[in-house]
């Protein structure tokens, strides 16, 4: 599916009627999230449903790992995200009929999503099969300011005379649903997960559970403030796994009765029940202070200072004005209130991956939410830190030194069940030095540097020093590692691994040089800075000088070219219909591997080689991964491909809103939405930034875009870059002076803005794609 779903606007996401085949796609993004707790967008009344979802970030159940063979060093359980109590069901009754879209008729249905009011709205009028009509107006929101709180103002009105109704507002946990896992002991492990602690009916109810094998204890509590005609009843009442609130009213003709649901989480793996209550009504304590009126002006105050410094204008393209304001909203939900937890593939939008964090947090994720909203970049790096101890003991069980960061997990222990595409991609961990080494060079904070970056460097550096070795000639290899490309796994000297391994080395050794009182609590000094620069300097990138074009790992041009013109449709992706042993010894890449080290590495190659390696990879890449699109947009626009840059840029920004890959119903793909933002504004803008206050900008823009214009944020500094066809606008909004570059060209921005001309560039011709992989025509996304 393709077509827009909902209406192109640049402020919000609109659906004008309720469509059930799509219903999954609209709860994950309609779902709200703070980056600490998060609802999916399902309907007031709890059905119909397509996945229930209420998450608390790092909230999880243990789940045993099938193998047909076990291996030495393999993880002996996963974890996956549960759906902890749901607090966001509100039922109506109309004369004892209860409201059901798929009952009676519905007249009307629209839900808005509001990004700068940070709400969710949702109006209907329905008509009951005993002939009774009610409009239904609800608004829903997760605090960004208050990070336990989420609120419901919800109100019916009574169209055709006097109407009784019955609202019940409820608290369930273990909410019956397909468990969406493969194996039948996964799902058995996942089948109600929380063991009720505690049921307490009272002005604020509240309710405790304990995860059966994780242990986590988990509270949710709701409180309530009623508004309805004179003789509205109020019972509440708890039983087990439902506490329940039921409102009674005669609603006479034209009345509306009126409920603020206000619902508190809290979760701890140390607090006691008591504690865990406590936290839970003190919570509602503080929302009810300020009340609904105060929610929705935090909020909108929050977010109004987030857009002042994080804003992407674009014109000529209404659909991609609106997808990128959507996906910087994502991201920003997904990490505000994170605190020291790191965030999940799908943030906290729905179940896809177990919930789990991957390298792509790091690489796509932190690198919009570092120039848009530090504070959530330092958060999530301080998660992955926290979790060093664990990292050590992993590297110890694996033979090897220092510290080896899993490739996907929740709290920090390996969950990935096969080797090749899970503990191999040994990249993850430069990928995480990289993100410390950018944080601190985005942010200047110096203790930072030292409290997280320094250890994570050191333990990294170590791994690498002993994962690689140094050959007979004495170049510095790092051998049966797999890159970003699942479909190469265990090669030798991925350049993607080999760069970033470089950089790891070269700034572990230069904090150790920087800081050698704390370099040396952790026992490095001077002489072992030095072997990581001697690994560093001699680092094996492996070039192909018959066909000009860097080989992505060591022997992979030689590899046989995969059949493609032999390939249908419908056989993709490859992996689901072809064996790993023909993908791993054939020339075919899943996802942007050695173009992904042109965009990260930029520095590592000249633009005749960025060109020539581009061309070559194109032909290769059947982007069978949603994080491969904002890349080649990245290069694409970078060699002057900017055409294909833009229609690189609509399947990255377009991913969710457009169900491109139809499982947006399993949450909301963060890494291609981070990359809408990275296609812009590192694409089309030619953002880059070094190790110093100097910011690179070489804006381009395609012929079906007439303005962009992005804010970004640099030690301290606010920036606004206005691109048009022909000359670019660079203005100082906040901050020091500072360096620039445009085009090559170092200039100072101080307090006027700058005006440059954009130089004309030479066109390349367009490089082709594998049969039936080419981008998709905008025109094929509704646009």
């Amino acid at each position: 599916m393709t077509q827009p779903v909902f209406s192109i606007e640049p402020w919000a996401i609109t659906e004008n009627e309720l469509s059930l085949d799509r219903l999954e796609q609209a709860e994950s993004v309609f779902a709200l999230s703070n980056g600490h707790l998060g609802l999916r967008g399902n309907l007031d009344e709890g059905e119909p449903v397509g996945l229930p979802g209420t998450y608390l970030n790092s909230v999880y159940e243990l789940r045993p790992l099938p193998y047909a063979e076990a291996g030495f060093g393999y993880p002996e359980s996963g974890q996956t995200i549960i759906n902890v109590t749901n607090g966001k069901l509100i039922r109506l009754l109309v004369d004892d009929e209860p409201l059901d879209v798929r009952y009676g008729t519905l007249f009307e249905h629209r839900r808005v999503l509001d990004l700068r009011a940070g709400t969710l709205t949702r109006t209907l009028r329905w008509r009951s099969p005993a002939g009774r009509v009610v409009r239904v107006s609800s608004r829903r929101l997760v605090s960004l300011t208050q990070r336990a709180i989420a609120a419901v103002e919800y109100e019916v009105t009574a169209e055709d005379g006097p109407i009784r109704m019955v609202v019940q507002s409820e608290l369930v946990a273990n909410e019956a649903h397909e468990v969406r896992q493969n194996d039948p002991r996964a799902s058995a492990a996942l089948e109600s997960p929380l063991v009720l602690e505690e049921n307490v009916v009272d002005d604020v109810s509240v309710m405790v559970h304990r995860t059966k094998r994780s242990g986590l204890r988990v509270g949710a509590g709701m409180a309530h403030e009623i508004s309805g005609p004179e003789g509205t009843r109020v019972d509440h009442s708890g039983l087990g796994d439902i506490s329940r609130v039921t409102i009674a009213a005669d609603v006479p003709e034209g009345g509306t009765l009126r409920i603020v649901k206000y619902i508190a989480y809290g979760w701890s793996s140390q607090r006691s029940r008591s504690a865990v209550h406590d936290q839970v009504v003190a919570a509602i304590a503080a929302a009810r202070l300020g009340g609904w009126a105060g929610l929705l002006e935090d909020q909108r105050s929050f977010l109004d200072s987030f857009w002042d410094g994080a804003d992407v204008e674009v014109d000529g393209d209404p659909a991609i004005q609106q997808a990128v304001r959507f996906a910087l909203f994502h991201l920003l939900q997904a990490g505000a209130r994170s605190e020291r937890r790191p965030i999940p593939a799908k943030g906290l939008t729905g179940t896809g991956y177990d919930g789990h964090v991957f390298w792509d947090m790091e690489m796509f994720v932190l690198a919009a939410l570092r120039h848009t909203f530090p504070s959530a970049s330092a958060d999530a790096l301080r998660g992955r830190a926290s979790t060093l101890d664990t990292a050590r003991a992993h590297a110890a069980r694996l033979g090897l030194q220092g510290a080896a960061f899993p490739w996907r997990t929740i709290d920090g222990q390996e969950c990935s069940g096969y080797w090749p595409a899970g503990t191999a991609a040994f990249h993850v961990n430069a990928d995480i030095a990289d993100a410390m080494l950018r944080h601190v060079d985005t942010t200047g904070d110096a203790e930072f540097e030292g409290e997280v970056a320094l250890p994570v460097l050191v333990e990294t550096a170590r791994l690498w020093r002993g994962l690689g070795h140094h050959d007979s000639g004495g170049r510095f290899r790092i051998d049966g590692v797999t890159g970003p490309d699942e479909y190469s796994a265990l090669s030798d000297n991925n350049v993607y691994t080999n760069l970033l391994a470089q950089r790891n080395l070269r700034g572990a050794a230069d904090l150790v040089t920087r800081l050698p009182a704390e370099a040396a609590k952790l026992g490095a000094d001077g002489e072992e800075a030095a072997s990581w620069r001697d690994a560093a300097e001699n680092m094996v990138v492996p070039f192909d000088e018959r066909l000009g074009v860097h080989a992505q790992s060591e022997g992979f041009t030689e590899h046989a070219v995969w059949d493609f013109e032999h390939t249908s449709p419908d056989q993709y992706p490859l992996l689901l219909h072809a064996p790993y042993f023909d993908l791993y010894r054939s020339q075919v890449v899943k996802q942007a591997d050695l173009v992904l080290a042109m965009h990260v590495c930029d520095d590592c190659f000249t633009d005749e080689q960025k060109a020539r390696n581009f061309d070559y990879y194109e032909r290769l890449t059947v982007r069978d991964s949603s994080l491969s699109a904002a890349t080649q947009a990245v290069i694409a626009a970078e060699v002057g491909q900017l055409d294909l840059a833009h229609d690189y840029l609509a399947e990255t920004a377009l991913m969710d809103l457009r169900d491109i890959n139809r499982n947006t119903g399993d949450g909301v793909h963060l890494a291609s939405l981070a990359g809408a933002w990275s296609a812009l504004v590192a694409g089309f803008g030619g953002m880059r930034v070094g190790t110093s206050d100097l910011i690179r900008f070489a804006p381009r823009l395609p012929n079906g875009l007439a303005r962009l214009a992005f804010r970004v944020r640099h030690r301290g500094r606010s920036l606004r870059v206005v691109a048009r066809r022909t000359e670019a606008t660079y203005e100082l909004v906040q901050g020091d002076p500072l360096m620039i570059s445009h085009h090559g060209e170092t200039h100072q921005l101080g307090g006027r803005p700058l005006t440059l001309p954009i130089p004309t560039m030479i066109v390349r011709p367009r490089p082709t794609q594998p049969l039936h992989r080419e981008p998709m025509p905008r025109s094929a996304h509704g646009m």
